[in-house]
Parts: C-alpha cells; structure tokens; sequence
C-alpha cells in the first residue's frame, strides 16, 4: 500500500466523487500524501482543501491533467504546486473547457449521423463540470449503445473511432510552458499510451518535463523497471497514481495501491520551490 498518490480526479472533471468525497475516501485509505489533478479545471482544490484542513496527516497538492497532441500520439501532462489562482491560467482553462464543449457537440452531431441518438443536455448533466469524452461514453453506455468505456472508445471515441473529432492544437511543450508559468512542475501521466515514447520524451525533456508516471494503474513489475530505467536515463523523477476516477468498474486500482515513494513528491517540491524563487511571470 502507498502512501502517495499524485493523479486522482473528482467531479469537477471526469471523476465520479466530490472532492469532499474523495479526500474523505483518501483518510480512511491512509493516504498521506495525495495531488487532485482533474482535466483542464482546478474547480475542486478550494473544496478538496477545506476538507483536508481538518486532517491532520494528509497534504493536499494543488495539481492538473492537461490534454495534448504530439504526431501521432495523444499526451498527457501533470501539473503540480500550481500558482493556480492565477487570472490568466484560469482564462486559459476557461478556453480548454469551451473547447472540450464544443467538441463534444461536435461528436454528437457525428454519433447521430452513426444512429447513435444522444442528448447534450444529458451529457452536461452527467459531466456536472469540465465536459470529456468519458461523458459521452458514460450517456452512451446508459442507453445501451456500448456495454462500458472501453468499447465506446475503442469504437466511436477513441483517435482511431468512427466519431473522433480532433481538438484545437496544443503540443506537449505548450502544456509545459503553461504548467511553468504558475510556478509548477510537469511530469508525464502514464507514458505507455504514447507512441515513440522516446522521440516524444526528449521533446519534452528539452521543454522542461522533470517528471515521468512510473508506477500507475495496472503497470507490472516489468513495465515499472523499464520506466524506472527511462527516468533513470532522462533524469527524470519517477512519479506516478492510481488515475482513480471512482468508475465503480471491477479491477478499478484504489487510491494508494500504487504511487511512487515520498522522495518523489521532496524533489518535485524543491524543483517547484526553486521556480517560485525565480519569480517566473504569469502567461501573457
């Protein structure tokens, strides 16, 4: 059992918990150190905070999960110790949310042409927040379109799915950029979904990554000792989480069944302290 877990989501994205919900679900897991990182919002850390003031043994990091685009390959990049109050950051994942709005509009209008009948209002309802794909999945699956997320996307959401509809360009180093801007530090989320995992990292090494997910949902021991000696080779901090979203799906990994030693979450905490030292500007 960790004791850290980075990468967890709550209503305020894709998560199926408030964030009251979940810091409670992470007291009674023992949880000690833990990063709310939902999609393109930081709508739940005042709420999440409010609740961890009263436990005395938890940390609560201020964290985000910024989507991206590279060749080929769809990124994901972490964010923690975020400025996250910031005016301008939060006008740009203003933006990011209108976007994902009008792109699930977008593959509505796309389902309905396939014979796939889905209402937005429906979707929005469900999404209560930062609306994504698994919304769409989760509406479709209540309609008895799909058995479960993993064939909605494999067949209609998914970038090789009949009704994928790519969104605005944004590439890994723009996410990193955007994440050093408010004083964070980025780290990329589980790296066996990107293609030419090598090529993309020593992009984003050059961009100022300073961390990669090694230990994550469903990783075997064989998988964590190549991504230990990837992060070993590109100097790397080797992070990590459960991606928890609260599905409530068989197998689903529990906060803290895995997550990475608290020597990670030091190091990744003086890189962060260092940047604030260095007064980096906010995003003009």
């Amino acid at each position: 059992m960790a004791t850290v877990d980075l990468h967890l989501h709550t209503t305020a994205s894709d998560g199926n918990l408030s964030p009251t919900e979940l810091i409670n679900l992470l007291d009674r897991r023992g949880l000690k150190i833990v990063a709310i990182t939902d999609h393109d919002s930081t709508d739940g850390i005042i709420e999440a905070q409010t609740v961890q003031a009263s436990i005395k043994d938890l940390t609560l990091i201020p964290g985000i999960e910024l989507s991206a685009d590279a060749p080929g390959t769809e990124v994901h990049i972490l964010g923690y110790f975020l400025r996250w109050e910031d005016s301008t950051f939060q006008q740009v994942l203003k933006g990011f949310r209108d976007d994902r709005l009008e792109r699930t509009k977008e593959m509505v209008d796309v389902l309905s042409k396939l014979g796939i009948n889905l209402e937005i209002e429906r979707i929005l309802q469900l999404a209560d927040g930062a609306v994504g794909r698994p919304h769409i999945a989760q509406a479709m699956i209540e309609k008895g379109y799909v058995k479960d997320n993993r064939e909605a996307f494999d067949k209609y959401l998914g970038r090789e799915g009949s009704a994928y509809v790519s969104r605005t360009k944004f590439l890994p180093q723009d996410a990193i950029e955007l994440i050093h801007s408010v004083g964070g530090v980025s780290v990329l989320a589980h790296p066996t979904f990107v293609n030419n995992l090598e090529d993309r990292l020593a992009e984003m090494v050059e961009a100022g990554l300073v961390g990669i997910e090694v230990y994550y949902s469903g990783y075997e021991p064989g998988v964590v000792k190549d991504l230990a000696e990837l992060a070993a080779r590109f100097e790397l901090i080797p992070c990590g989480g459960s991606d928890y979203h609260a599905f409530g799906v068989n197998g689903e990994t529990l906060p803290g069944e895995v997550g990475p030693p608290e020597a990670s979450v030091m190091a990744l905490e003086i890189l962060a302290a260092s940047k604030i030292t260095a007064k980096t500007p906010p995003l003009a």
